[in-house]
């Protein structure tokens, strides 16, 4: 066992992908598919699981991988040391969503760009409940989060905000006149929705089915932007976190209905619970919740300066 063979395997283990592992590391296929056999030998246990064409950890090797990662991170500090390199380096794999990525993050990744230009931030889509997991299991370094709870097992989490949520359509739909909208006319129009997995349009739908006949039906859409280009073709309403929607409802593009979600969201920053947390994490950790946490508080970023109007 080699760090080779860790820095390999903890790369298949993050990407799940042989190929694509092999891309990144820019080795020859067949010299990954070599390492981790060589690795599962020296270990005496099978790592990976081909099921349908894809791969997966075994038991023992969701069992392995936080040792492996730790040792590879732990590999990279002392030969950053050694070398008398006082500048974080190295690389961290964050699992983040759609809305935090394009509304959230530009801010933190120009600082670690300008700022620590050798240390490499990879940003993987993950829904809330797949960056559990998979931090659980070491897949990721940290993960953002828009969840209800704040408290996950497992897993600790640093608390940003609340993120803001509202309604919105198109200005010419027939809700956005309304002074008053309530949960019965939200029901009796298409609402718009991401993909299963997302904590507040679970929230929403949980609220809309509460005390209806029979649940309320989704028309699903695979990312915020393809939503909002539905909602300006007149397609329906969706509930959407306000940061998304800011610039369109300032432009005209989008009215904000007047409804008022009775639940609330806040996005965290969280790793797994224990890990021994590298300087390069620590600093990103600092770094993300100083910069964010003052656009929460001071009321200056997009999701708060939203204003709720009604036509």
């Amino acid at each position: 066992m080699d760090i080779r063979q860790l820095t390999t395997f903890h790369k298949v283990a993050t990407l799940l992908s042989f190929t694509r592992a092999a891309n990144e590391l820019k080795y020859a296929q067949s010299s990954v598919t070599a390492q981790i056999k060589g690795l599962e030998s020296s270990l005496g246990v099978v790592l990976f699981e081909r099921l349908s064409g894809k791969i997966q950890l075994t038991p023992a090797g969701q069992r392995f991988l936080p040792y492996a990662e730790q040792m590879v991170a732990l590999a990279g500090e002392a030969r950053g040391r050694a070398a008398g390199a006082d500048e974080p380096s190295g690389l961290l794999t964050i699992g983040t969503m759609e809305s935090i990525t394009s509304y959230r993050m530009p801010p933190v990744l120009e600082f670690f760009h300008r700022r620590y230009p050798q240390l490499q931030l990879q940003l993987r889509p993950s829904l809330c409940a797949e960056t559990l997991h998979s931090l659980r299991q070491g897949v990721f370094d940290m993960g953002f989060l828009m969840e209800a709870q704040t408290s996950h097992p497992g897993v600790d989490s640093e608390v940003l905000g609340p993120e803001p949520l509202v309604v919105v359509a198109a200005p010419d739909h027939p809700l956005a006149k309304e002074h008053r909208v309530g949960l019965d006319q939200l029901r009796e129009v298409q609402v718009l929705a991401p993909e299963a997995g997302c904590a507040y349009r679970e929230l929403f739908e949980a609220e809309l089915n509460k005390g209806s006949g029979e649940p309320v039906p989704f028309l699903e859409f695979g990312n915020i932007e393809s939503i909002k280009r539905g909602l300006a073709a007149g397609l329906g309403v969706s509930l959407l976190p306000a940061m998304t929607v800011a610039e369109d409802i300032a432009a005209g593009a989008f009215a904000v209905l007047a409804w008022e979600p009775p639940f609330e969201v806040f996005t965290q920053l969280a790793w797994r619970r224990g890990r021994q947390q590298t300087r390069e994490m620590r600093l990103f950790v600092d770094r993300t919740v100083e910069c964010m946490a003052a656009e929460y508080e001071s009321g200056n970023g997009p999701a708060l300066s939203v204003e709720r109007h009604v036509a």
